[in-house]
């Protein structure tokens, strides 16, 4: 079995710590448009920092000086202990014994990746990391799936892609995985319910999908 995991909101509880502190520091930027702050934020759910950028541009013009503003969100985003979601020893160690081949597809940065992946003790469950400084287009182009997949020797086809954000989905449909979605703050509405091969409510449901998958497989 192949397994290809986003990271944040679906192994770590860190999407709305990335919501909050955009908020937070909001009025000292001079964005009292809260409403288009939050939409900026909502759309740049699980796109890499660079795409990020692009869509604030979009909501408060290209003068507003976001490398700083990015860069006090980071500051604060680094002192926060994100909390890992429900199942996720669970999941992981049963996938582990059954020998599944596990990769991690990120639009967060590497050295972000590994950090929080190395506090969780997670890292060794991989067998390789993309990142979202590693590729050169973001989700929802498919390069990051179709990436991670040819890491671990596997058809994309082949592969389940465990996602929460609506440009995650989009990309492991593009990529023609077997995306599952685990909702996190954004709930899927039709487009997401039809590009998503199921949604489940948490990680303790994924696996119970992935076994009864397994045990078909082996039928």
């Amino acid at each position: 079995m192949n397994v290809i995991f986003d990271m944040d909101g679906v192994i770590f509880d860190s999407e709305r710590a990335y919501v909050n502190a955009y908020q937070t520091l909001a009025p000292k930027y001079g964005l009292h448009d809260r409403d288009a702050v939050h939409r900026a934020c909502m759309d740049s759910i699980g796109v890499t920092r660079e795409k990020t950028r692009q869509i604030f541009f979009e909501y408060v013009g290209h003068e507003f000086d976001y490398d700083t503003y990015r860069e006090e969100v980071s500051e604060l985003l680094r002192k926060t202990d994100y909390e890992l979601k429900p199942g996720v020893y669970e999941l992981f160690s049963w996938l582990k014994q059954t020998g599944a081949h596990i990769a991690l597809a990120s639009s967060t940065r590497e050295e972000s990746v590994r950090r929080s992946l190395g506090k969780a003790k997670l890292t060794e469950y991989f067998e390789t990391l993309v990142c979202g400084d590693m590729i050169t287009n973001s989700k929802p182009h498919p390069e990051i799936f179709l990436t991670a997949a040819q890491r671990i020797k596997a058809e994309p086809e082949s592969c389940y892609v465990i996602e929460d954000s609506y440009n995650g989905v989009r990309a492991a449909h593009a990529a023609g995985t077997h995306p599952i979605m685990v909702p996190d703050i954004l709930q899927p509405d039709e487009e997401i319910r039809g590009l998503a091969e199921v949604v489940l409510p948490s990680l303790f449901e994924v696996k119970d999908y992935l076994e009864k998958a397994a045990l078909d497989e082996n039928q």
